[in-house]
């Protein structure tokens, strides 16, 4: 299969090159986002915010969703972005829902996809497609899956964060683009914590996903590069 539109692949090095969109200060030329919600669509409306400055280099194009009715379909309505929904139970198998979000995000002809809260795993057809970004409220690799603050909590962490990374096959098993950590305080619960991890990943995804595309980004095995 061809690799997605703006990058380049090396077999022969194992090394994934993606040309930035624009390099201008103004940003002429936006990337195309195509973000994905399950929820209320917090980091969303970050994305959303910051694309209204044309130096951030990157537009919200389309908004797609698992579900009816959530907040973040209504985030995008309101700033004016389209959106769909593929929802699981109208397909017959696994495969069949991975084809079609496949063909719905290929309607936007997305740069990058950004995962913001969808709580669905991708298959292999999405992910030979577009290049997928993730976030996480823990300093992977530790803490994966949909428990993450209060898997810290038990465990009696003292720092624990947030991960920006890419979307492979695994459940939170990408390449990591960027970490922030978070200190966990003696009366931390986890609806606490997890305000103050999401205030961090919503700043950091804002800031990664603008300079993956202003800059591009290459990725060697494990290691994400931003130029």
């Amino acid at each position: 299969m061809d690799p997605p539109a703006g990058i380049v692949a090396s077999p022969a090095a194992a090394v994934l090159v993606v040309v930035a969109v624009s390099t201008s200060e103004e940003a002429a030329l936006s990337a195309r986002l195509v973000v994905l919600v399950s929820g209320t669509g917090t980091n969303l409306q970050a994305l959303l915010d910051a694309s209204l400055d044309p130096r951030f280099g990157a537009q919200v194009v389309a908004v797609g969703a698992d579900r009816d009715g959530v907040e973040g379909l209504a985030r995008a309505r309101r700033a004016g972005v389209p959106t769909f929904v593929v929802k699981v139970s109208e397909d017959s198998s696994r495969d069949d829902w991975d084809a079609r979000l496949t063909r719905s995000v290929a309607e936007h002809a997305p740069d990058l996809v950004i995962s913001a809260g969808f709580m669905r795993i991708v298959g292999k057809r999405f992910l030979d497609r577009f290049p997928m970004v993730n976030t996480h409220p823990a300093l992977l690799p530790a803490f994966p899956g949909t428990h993450a603050v209060r898997d810290a909590l038990d465990y009696g962490v003292r720092v624990t964060g947030c991960t920006v990374h890419l979307v492979d096959a695994g459940v939170d098993t990408g390449a990591v683009i960027a970490q922030r950590a978070v200190a966990v305080f003696e009366d931390d619960d986890e609806a606490a914590l997890h305000e103050r991890i999401k205030t961090l990943e919503r700043e950091l995804l804002v800031d990664v996903v603008g300079r993956m595309a202003r800059e591009g980004w290459t990725v060697s095995g494990r290691k994400v590069t931003i130029p």
